[in-house]
């Protein structure tokens, strides 16, 4: 007979994309159910499962409970309530804290998204997953957007009916770790799919009415495979069409397979110049699409790299391209500046007082031409 788990109380996963800092958290699967990327440092060590349908309902009621709350206080009040403002008290302590802390980020935030957690939400039960967005349509009307995580091999085992029942029922964003569409470069970093089932599986999203956030990873490759990795990624994407083309550049947290291999001369890490190359080359080849590209993670170099297909494309390449063509004294202040939050933007160069500061930082660091890419590897890892 098998062991019916017990509720624990309200709970959330570890990670969610940044463009869902104002969602609504809700858990419905926790951890991922491969885990075995060379390059991830998430959920190492934990065991993939599926939380009772039963528990994710609890939460949403938890939730909208603390919601309904804090809006009443807020419309008695007239002004912002008093449980936006502070931290839980010692009665909300725990898995209770932790659903007055997502009430209250959900409110101030607006109350305009929900993200399904953790890492591969789509694998539970078609009906499992009808019945929770049913119930997050109850509890949260107004929402305008439910979203989630999902690994290509997993939607391409889902049928196109499945699909649209999910749309149908409010999930309308499916984000999307590509990462590459080199199956050379899939293959390496073990991601547990193809070139073919990532075209495949982005299509079915877009057919069946979602939108779709799609992630590429520069660098990935390293450089043996730099050039084939934003030409295949670039391919891959021109065939989807996604929604969104997300960028996020190559990181090497302690401890991935990945960082292994890099500190044993098997993967050879790029450095900015050469990943922003491989970036180039990668905006070069996106034709025939409408996807809006975002750099919206503090590991991309060029925050100016955000902008509509076609529209925008060349004032993309323009920067990436700007960058290149500066001195390498000038690209380490940028980098480095840019690492360091003195600089923002490629424009910043030409701001005397900001490259100042970029010029005090990497004294302060040490850093030379030569060094550079150690130090700004050494800076990301803080990020991280």
């Amino acid at each position: 007979m098998k062991r019916i788990e017990p509720y624990q109380g309200f709970e959330q996963g570890p990670i969610r994309p940044p463009s869902e800092a104002g969602s609504l958290l809700i858990r419905i699967t926790r951890n991922c159910p491969w885990n075995r990327c060379t390059f991830c440092p998430v959920y190492k060590g934990t065991k993939f499962s599926l939380r009772p349908v039963e528990h994710v309902l609890k939460d949403i009621d938890q939730v909208h409970a603390y919601v309904e709350s804090i809006l009443n206080a807020q419309k008695q009040d007239g002004r912002a309530a008093r449980w936006g403002h502070t931290s839980p008290s010692s009665s909300t302590e725990g898995h209770d804290g932790i659903a007055l802390y997502a009430a209250r980020n959900f409110v101030a935030s607006g109350m305009k998204s929900i993200f399904l957690q953790d890492g591969n939400s789509l694998i539970i039960k078609p009906d499992d997953l009808v019945s929770i967005l049913k119930h997050l349509q109850q509890a949260f009307p107004d929402v305008e957007r439910i979203t989630s995580y999902a690994r290509s091999h997993t939607i391409a085992r889902i049928s196109d009916d499945d699909l649209r029942r999910f749309a149908e029922g409010g999930l309308n964003r499916i984000h999307i770790g590509m990462e590459s569409g080199s199956d050379t470069v899939l293959k390496k970093v073990n991601k547990g799919t193809d070139k073919a089932t990532q075209i495949l599986a982005g299509q079915k999203v877009k057919r069946a009415g979602m939108e779709l956030s799609e992630y590429y990873m520069p660098g990935l490759g390293g450089r043996d495979l730099s050039r084939e990795n934003a030409l295949e990624t670039a391919d891959a994407l021109n065939q989807i069409n996604p929604d969104f083309i997300r960028l996020r550049t190559l990181a090497l947290p302690e401890g991935t397979a990945l960082a292994k291999q890099y500190q044993s001369g098997e993967f050879v890490k790029m450095g900015e110049v050469e990943t922003a190359e491989e970036l180039l080359l990668f905006l070069e080849s996106l034709n025939g699409i409408e996807s809006t590209v975002k750099s919206d993670h503090v590991l991309n170099l060029f925050s100016e790299v955000d902008g509509k297909l076609p529209r925008d494309k060349e004032r993309m390449i323009s920067t990436v391209r700007r960058f290149l063509q500066l001195s390498s004294e000038l690209q380490m202040i940028f980098s480095i500046g840019r690492r360091t939050h003195r600089i923002s933007k490629l424009a910043d160069l030409d701001d005397p007082i900001k490259v100042r500061y970029a010029k005090q930082m990497c004294a302060e660091l040490g850093a030379t031409t030569d060094n550079a890419d150690h130090i700004v590897d050494s800076i990301i890892k803080r990020f991280i």
